[in-house]
């Protein structure tokens, strides 16, 4: 059967379009132009190539849906409160398990246990929060593993205390594993339902594909690769899914044939784990993103600390030549400006037919901007962070100082320099919505958010054009997935399409975010709406 969706307007991955029909068969793009016929007639007022994602976590964030919720929340009233309601509803749960707080909610962004203690004194509870660089933990969690004024905190991580050495009830990177090592494995169930969920969610946004930022074991969460092959083999997962598999920090260049090994076997269907995923540094509110000179505390005063390096400069310059023989793609989180520089000098004489990318890329020296472009390097931005909410306003200004929280998520200035941009949410550290992500990235603001909650725009020079964010988020993003007959509009393409309820060209950049999904479809049928 053929549809034609005969939209008011388009957008080809590339150039926004006036009135378009689209036909589709076979789950391709068969045509493109006016008045075609087809079996099935859609009318539609704007039709998109579906958003890639190329930076998110569905399971992770699937399983925080299923288990203690607590994103969409901001304060410590509100967090207590789904807790206790959480853990009244299962009363026989061993642990209370699940997430998605956010550290403006805390001073200095590092809750305490003595508040989970108020609300669940007689079993462990765990909590990563929403950047997955941290855990809120409850003295019965401390205890169980251990914890104590006399542990030692970890090489890559932080034990927050209290003035008298106490644990306080925050674990930082590295020391979230301290606890996490005793969590009770979740069941092929959990995790099945966990994608599935997240699946639908991402349809819902108009996303018809992604890349998995992590595909191994990280923050108590347990390896989602065998959950991925499982829907694979039954049909379950309907969208592209290209897996990074996760570079263990603690190895060295021995693991590459554990990676090549797991690449092969894993590798069924729709499932293709290509990618590795090196976390070079952590986050810059808690001190961890690995920065060229020192932060500022937040009297504005130089510290000693100049954050992590999860991997040596030296072995990150010898694993990513490595990988990129392998055939892998390498997809690096970075966050400061040194992991930055880093991880671009280990790109240095590497394939640029792989597609390496670095995420987040929050703080970036101006002399590294041109080397994006120049080493065929791709910059995955996760645009929604680039404005002025309380967690930008807080905590990372004051200790980023300036001239560097001016250097901040320049996407501007990246795409001047000829770089090409991709995009993705890293959902469920903030929200999954490419529509709400676009709408920051050409205004730096927040839709609908006040005051400095985003109506601010946040250094307006690093905007840029709406049709080069739709790029990122359509033909760029899925560029970065391998997938060159996917992410545009054009015969022969793969009919991943998105459709919504106007046509963001059309109105002020202010009202981008208006926009809303109306269907989402994945080899030409509807997964959402439709």
């Amino acid at each position: 059967m053929s549809t034609v969706i005969r939209a008011a307007a388009a957008f080809d991955g590339h150039r926004h379009l006036g009135p378009t029909d689209v036909l589709v068969e076979g789950g391709r793009i068969t045509a493109m132009g006016q008045e075609l016929q087809g079996d099935v007639v859609l009318d539609a007022a704007f039709v998109s190539p579906g958003f890639t994602d190329a930076h998110v976590h569905p399971v992770l964030g699937g399983l925080e849906r299923v288990r203690c919720d607590l994103g969409g929340m901001s304060t410590l009233e509100e967090y207590l409160a789904a807790v206790k309601a959480y853990a009244d509803r299962h009363p026989d749960a061993e642990w209370v398990l699940g997430g998605g707080w956010a550290m403006p909610a805390f001073p200095g962004g590092t809750p305490l246990a003595a508040d989970l203690d108020s609300v669940v004194p007689d079993r462990p509870v765990y909590l990563p929060n929403r950047d997955q660089h941290g855990a809120w933990v409850n003295s019965r969690a401390l205890a169980l593993a251990g914890i104590d004024r006399n542990t030692p905190d970890p090489a890559d991580g932080r034990i927050e205390r209290d003035e008298a050495g106490n644990p306080s009830g925050t674990l930082h990177e590295g020391a979230t594993t301290l606890v996490a090592r005793h969590l009770p494995a979740p069941t092929a169930e959990e995790y099945r339902r966990a994608l599935l969920v997240s699946q639908s969610h991402l349809h819902s946004l108009g996303v018809t594909s992604w890349q998995d930022a992590l595909v191994g074991s990280y923050l108590g969460m347990a390896d989602p690769g065998q959950t991925y092959v499982d829907a694979a083999r039954s049909g379950e997962l309907v969208s592209y899914v290209v897996g990074a598999l996760w570079w263990d920090r603690r190895r060295g260049l021995e693991q590459i044939a554990d990676l090549v090994a797991r690449r092969d076997a894993l590798s069924v269907g729709r499932f293709h784990p290509t990618s590795i995923k090196i976390m070079q540094d952590g986050v810059a509110e808690n001190g961890t993103a690995a920065l060229l000179e020192p932060y500022f505390d937040r009297c504005g005063h130089r510290t000693g600390n100049e954050g992590h390096s999860f991997l040596d400069a030296g072995l990150l310059a010898e694993a990513v030549p490595a990988l990129d023989a392998e055939g892998f793609q390498v997809h690096v989180h970075a966050i400061g400006d040194r992991a930055v520089r880093e991880a671009l000098d280990a790109m240095v004489g590497t394939d640029p037919a792989r597609r390496h990318h670095i995420a987040h890329l929050q703080v970036v020296h101006p002399d590294d901007i041109p080397r994006f472009a120049a080493l065929g390097v791709a910059a995955n931005c996760q645009a929604l962070w680039a404005s002025l909410g309380d967690q930008m306003v807080d905590l990372a200004i004051p200790v980023l100082g300036e001239p560097r929280a001016g250097w901040q998520y320049p996407f501007g200035d990246l795409h001047r320099s000829g770089a090409r941009l991709v995009m993705g949410s890293d959902w469920p550290v903030s929200r999954a919505d490419p529509l709400a992500a676009i709408h920051t990235a050409v205004t730096r603001t927040q839709y609908g958010k006040p005051g400095r909650l985003g109506a601010d725009p946040f250094l307006a020079e690093q905007a840029i054009p709406l049709e080069v964010a739709f790029a990122a988020y359509t033909s760029g993003s899925a560029w970065a997935l391998h997938r060159d007959d996917a992410g545009r509009l054009a015969p022969g393409a793969v009919a991943d399409l998105v459709v919504l309820d106007r046509d963001p060209f059309a109105g002020p950049p202010e009202e981008v975010g208006a926009a809303r999904v109306v269907s989402t479809w994945v080899d030409g049928g509807p997964v959402f709406g439709g």
